[in-house]
């Protein structure tokens, strides 16, 4: 998730979010005519600024700073969650005027002296602009202009209308919903905060499958990207009852000190014949990695037809892929990075492992050495993945050059489309292939990248590695890409992955790539996309129909021809409408009047009313929307939505 976060999130921005929304999405208030005192003091934390002095701004989110042009200033911020935040000041053409060092540590504070003048618009923290930003107004020299944006990549287009019919709720943030291969009729929905939940015929069930809070590392109030964030059955698990989860632990023993939190993949099996719950003591850790920062931490996890398990990981947290955790790799024009190492860590990339092997019942950790007994793993490594006979490379990586990769999805012909969250400006979807470098951090997207000014990227930068680099290889670019900011409006902050659709319910979305965003600014809602790969892929990856014909709402569907600049597929924002009901035994999340039971539709006037957390998939290939009605992991609004024809929805 981070979901951005963060600029240095990771699911950045993440995100992102503000952990408490005001009317409008508009954080700051007008203050008045005075200007501030001289001396000015906030709080820093990834869901907002905090006003802490003078009285005027004390306890306001983003609070509006109105200084007076040629006066001195000195403000003082704290770190409030240990985080990496630092302080920025813009003109009207997004230059930045001021700009500090990166604070990680909670409770630490940093002292900024500058002095106020004419073009100063705008104050954020670099690696959480969209939740950590206020104005700035001078006294006497109006409102300032208007923010810069980043105008790059080709438009969203307007899509096909669908509905969102409510199917269970009372979550914190569910995150992915998964089936296994089973007769029964059931969907499990995993919830950030630790529990598996099985929605079958009659609703939700009343027990968790399986609840893992309580090995969770602590999580944050409000905004986090760490938690249960993963699972996968196995292919068999009909006769085997063996699943896979990947979660947020506290640090290991030997962990590097300081580090946040423990990477874990484990095995459970269930608890007996029938597979109608878990065993919570069978687990088994297959992996450990050590994770420096507390975003960026991916989580996907997905069996291919091959039948080995695909792990996802971000690169460590943090912003730029630098800093604690973060290490050096042969782009020396940028601190870090993790995405381009294949050496150190097994961070910023995909795995691909064999679960069915492996010589030893420990589990290995992250950092290059076996858990206990030399190098023996509680995994194999397929023969075929790519660095196998690379000395002195971790050969479970499968590819690399990613941050913070957040929705993957592999199609029954083995393709992976894999969201990767970006930092500052770019947001992307990859076609990952095997030994494909996709990046991060010398380019976000198509866009080279600096860690010295991640907001103004550079000209030029590399296309491959050097030859002496894994033998020289090109940094592959994502099949579809969109810009923050568009046109001065904004796009999104967080690519939320999803799936593509090889249902038959909405022929409205045949032979397209179905994923959203977060949340359009940090603060407001998300967004759903869906974009069509061309017809030549959809035959050569994915055993979907291509001529769609009509669309449910009458409009002529795409057939996959379109092809937007430089070959990346074309993006549509869907329309959506609140369904008028469940039809399969859901629970009580809607009344039938569209609303959910805090009287607030899920969409309204063709637009998502919540915040997107992830997709799932059934067994019919129909999905299904993850959301929240706020970035906080600390209330119980989280809600799943099955995607249903436009006709099936209330008008």
């Amino acid at each position: 998730m981070t979901r951005n976060d963060d600029h240095a999130f990771s699911r950045r921005r993440l995100l992102r979010a503000s952990a408490a929304l005001s009317l409008a999405g508009v954080a700051s208030t007008a203050l008045g005519q005075e200007s501030l005192p001289s001396e000015l003091e906030l709080g820093g934390r990834v869901s907002s600024w905090v006003g802490q002095a003078p009285d005027e701004i004390a306890d306001e989110r983003n609070p509006t700073l109105r200084l007076e042009a040629g006066q001195e200033y000195t403000l003082t911020w704290e770190n409030l969650d240990g985080a990496a935040h630092n302080f920025v000041i813009v003109d009207e053409n997004d230059e930045r005027l001021v700009e500090t060092d990166l604070v990680a540590s909670s409770g630490e504070t940093q002292t900024v002296e500058f002095t106020a003048e004419e073009g100063m618009v705008e104050y954020f923290c670099g690696p959480h602009r969209p939740s950590m930003t206020g104005e700035i107004e001078l006294v006497g020299s109006g409102d300032g202009g208007d923010e810069a944006a980043t105008d790059d990549g080709p438009p969203i287009g307007e899509g096909p209308t669908v509905g969102l019919e409510s199917v269970a709720d009372g979550f914190a943030n569910p995150i992915t919903l998964e089936t296994a291969d089973e007769d029964a009729d059931r969907r499990f929905v995993v919830d950030q905060t630790g529990t598996i939940s099985v929605h079958g015929e009659d609703g939700l069930a009343s027990e968790p499958f399986l609840d893992v809070s309580d090995r969770l590392v602590d999580l944050r109030e409000g905004f986090d990207e760490r938690g249960l964030l993963g699972l996968a059955f196995h292919p068999d698990f009909a006769e085997n009852g063996r699943f896979f989860v990947r979660y947020s632990a506290p640090p290991t023993e030997d962990a590097p000190e300081g580090y946040d939190h423990a990477f874990v993949l484990s095995e459970f099996r269930t608890a007996d014949d029938d597979h109608a719950s878990a065993d919570p003591d069978s687990e088994r850790r297959l992996l450990e990695i050590p994770e420096p920062q507390f975003n960026h931490n991916a989580g996907p996890i997905a069996f291919g037809p091959d039948g080995y398990l695909y792990v996802a990981t971000g690169d460590g947290g943090g912003a730029n892929d630098s800093g604690e955790g973060h290490v050096e790799d042969w782009y020396d024009e940028n601190e870090g990075g993790n995405g381009q190492d294949t050496e150190e860590n097994l961070l910023g990339g995909i795995l691909r492992i064999d679960v069915d092997g492996g010589t030893s019942e420990t589990s290995r950790d992250g950092g290059g050495d076996a858990a206990d007994e030399g190098d023996e793993r509680a995994y194999g490594v397929p023969d075929d993945n790519p660095l196998v006979d690379a000395e002195g490379h971790r050969d479970e990586y499968y590819a690399w050059g990613l941050r913070n990769p957040w929705g993957m999805t592999l199609t029954g012909e083995g393709a992976i489309l894999a969201a990767d969250v970006g930092q500052e400006l770019f947001e992307e979807v990859n076609h990952v292939e095997r030994g494909g470098n996709y990046g991060w951090n010398v380019r976000e997207g198509t866009h080279c990248f600096s860690t010295e000014s991640p907001t103004e990227p550079p000209a030029e930068c590399p296309a491959e590695t050097p030859e002496s680099v894994r033998g020289g290889e090109p940094l592959l670019d994502p099949v579809l890409e969109y810009p923050h900011e568009a046109d001065g409006e904004p796009v999104g902050v967080s690519v939320i992955g999803g799936f593509l659709y090889e249902g038959e319910a909405v022929d409205a979305l045949a032979g397209t790539y179905v994923f959203g965003d977060w949340s359009r600014d940090g603060q407001s809602p998300g967004r759903l996309f869906a974009a069509r790969p061309p017809t030549e892929w959809l035959e050569e990856n994915a055993a979907v129909e291509t001529d769609t014909g009509e669309d449910d709402g009458g409009d002529e569907a795409d057939s996959g021809e379109a092809e937007s600049e430089g070959g990346r597929w074309p993006i549509e924002e869907l329309e959506v409408e609140t369904a008028s009901g469940g039809d399969d035994g859901g629970d009580e999340a809607d009344d039938g009047d569209g609303e959910e039971d805090d009287g607030e539709p899920v969409a309204s006037d063709g637009a998502m009313n919540r915040f997107v957390y992830g997709f799932g998939r059934d067994d019919a290939g129909e999905l299904y929307v993850l959301t929240s009605a706020t970035p906080s992991i600390e209330e119980d609004d989280g809600a799943v939505y099955r995607i249903v024809p436009q006709q099936r929805s209330e008008h």
